[in-house]
C-alpha cells in the first residue's frame, strides 16, 4: 500500500445552499473521502451566493450538520461588499473573485470594482480569481500593483501557463491550479464525452486543444496545485436544451493522476506537492493529525459513475481504465473510508477556519 497524506482540494462546488438535488455537504464530502481528500474548500456561487456574514453562516451551519470530511467555505467578491468580505476573512477559506461571467451579487462588471477587494482583503488570506486569458493577465497585474498574492483558478491554455511562468520569474506573487479534466481531455474528446448529448462537454474553462494540454504537462513545474473544480449537475440537466457548465471530479482526480504516475508522466512527489503541500501553504491550512490515505498502486479498474458517491450520477471519464485505487482514509485517527464504504457520520467533518 502507498501511504499519502490527507489530500486537499481547494476548489469544489457542493451546491449547498440552493441546489442540493445536485450535491450537498453530505454527498459531496462522502465523494471527497472516497477520492482521498480530507479537506475541501467550497465555492461561494450558491443560491443565495455566499457574500456576507449571514450567508456564510448559512453555508457553515449546513456543513456543520452534514460534512464528513474537513472543510472551509469561500466568500464571494461582489461590487459592494469589500468591507463585509474583509471583516469575515478569518472565518472564510479565502475570497473568490469571478472576473469573467457570473451573475447577481458576485458580478464584477469592470476592473474598478476589483480595486477595493485587493486593497481591503487581508493579505494573509488568499484571493482566488476565476479568470481566463486576458482577465487572468489583469488579475496578475493587480497582484503586482497591490503587492499581494493571487491564486489563479483552473488554468487551461498554453498562453496562461506561459504568462504565469513569466510572472513568477519576475517575482509577482501568483500561484495557480489545473484540473484533471484540463490535463487529460481535449476538444478532440468531446464526441466520446457527449455520447450524442451535446451538453455533457459543457465546462468552464472549455476543453482546449492538444497543444494547450501538452503545454500544461511541459510546464508542470509552474503549476502549484491540482484542483478538481468539482461542479456536479444531474445527467438530466446536462442533457437538457440549456446545459449548465461543469464536471464532477472528486472521485476521479486521484485515480487519473495515479495512473499518470504509473505511466511516468509525473511522480508521487509531484502529486503530494500539488495535492497537499502547496495547497496547505497557499491557503494557510492547519495540520490534520493522524490523517492519511492508503492507496493500492497496482489496482486496475474502470471508472464508473454507478460506483460513486456524488449525487450527479455521471462522469466524463466513464469507462476509463486507471491504475491506482483509494482503499482507506484515516481522518484524525478515525477510519473514515475503507473498501468503498463511508464509515463516519454526518457532521464528523470540522471547519478548518473554525
Amino acid at each position: 500500500m502507498l501511504k499519502l497524506p490527507g489530500l486537499i482540494d481547494p476548489h469544489v462546488h457542493l451546491r449547498e445552499p440552493g441546489a442540493t438535488h445536485k450535491e450537498d455537504f453530505d454527498s459531496g464530502t462522502s465523494a471527497a473521502l472516497a477520492g482521498g481528500f480530507t479537506i475541501v474548500l467550497t465555492m461561494p456561487n450558491t443560491k443565495p451566493p455566499i457574500f456576507d456574514s449571514e450567508t456564510l453562516d448559512l453555508a457553515l451551519t449546513a456543513a456543520s450538520k452534514k460534512a464528513r470530511c474537513d472543510y472551509a467555505q469561500f466568500v464571494g467578491a461582489g461590487p459592494n461588499n469589500a468591507d463585509k468580505a474583509a471583516s469575515i476573512a478569518d472565518k472564510a477559506a479565502g475570497l473568490k473573485m469571478y472576473l469573467d461571467s457570473t451573475f447577481g451579487e458576485l458580478r464584477l462588471d469592470d476592473m474598478s470594482l476589483w480595486q477595493a477587494h485587493f486593497e481591503k482583503y487581508p493579505k494573509n488570506y488568499p484571493i482566488v480569481a476565476h479568470s481566463e486569458s486576458r482577465s487572468m493577465a489583469a488579475a496578475i497585474l493587480f497582484a503586482a500593483i497591490y503587492d499581494r498574492p493571487v491564486h489563479i483558478a483552473h488554468i487551461s491554455l498554453k498562453e496562461e501557463v506561459l504568462v504565469i511562468k513569466a510572472a513568477k520569474e519576475h517575482g509577482i506573487k501568483v500561484t495557480c491550479e489545473v484540473c484533471p479534466h484540463h490535463l487529460f481531455l481535449t476538444k478532440d474528446d468531446i464526441p466520446d464525452i457527449s455520447h450524442g448529448n451535446a451538453g455533457r462537454d459543457e465546462v468552464r474553462p472549455r476543453l482546449a486543444t492538444k497543444e494547450d494540454v501538452d503545454a500544461l504537462w511541459t510546464n508542470l513545474n509552474v503549476i502549484d496545485c491540482f484542483a478538481t473544480d468539482h461542479a456536479p449537475h444531474t445527467i438530466e440537466e446536462k442533457d437538457s436544451d440549456n446545459p449548465p457548465p461543469g464536471f464532477p471530479g472528486l472521485e476521479t482526480a486521484l485515480p487519473l493522476l495515479l495512473n499518470a504516475v504509473s505511466e511516468s508522466r509525473l511522480t508521487i512527489s509531484d502529486l503530494i506537492e500539488k495535492m497537499y503541500t502547496n495547497p496547505k501553504k497557499i491557503f494557510n491550512l492547519p495540520d490534520q493529525p493522524e490523517t492519511w490515505v492508503e492507496v493500492d498502486e497496482n489496482s486496475v479498474y474502470e471508472i464508473k459513475a454507478v460506483d460513486q458517491f456524488t449525487r450527479c450520477n455521471w462522469t466524463p471519464f466513464e469507462g476509463w481504465k486507471v491504475k491506482g485505487k483509494v482503499c482507506k482514509v484515516v481522518l484524525r485517527g478515525v477510519t473514515a473510508f475503507e473498501d468503498g464504504k463511508i464509515l463516519v457520520e454526518k457532521g464528523f467533518g470540522r471547519n478548518v477556519r473554525g
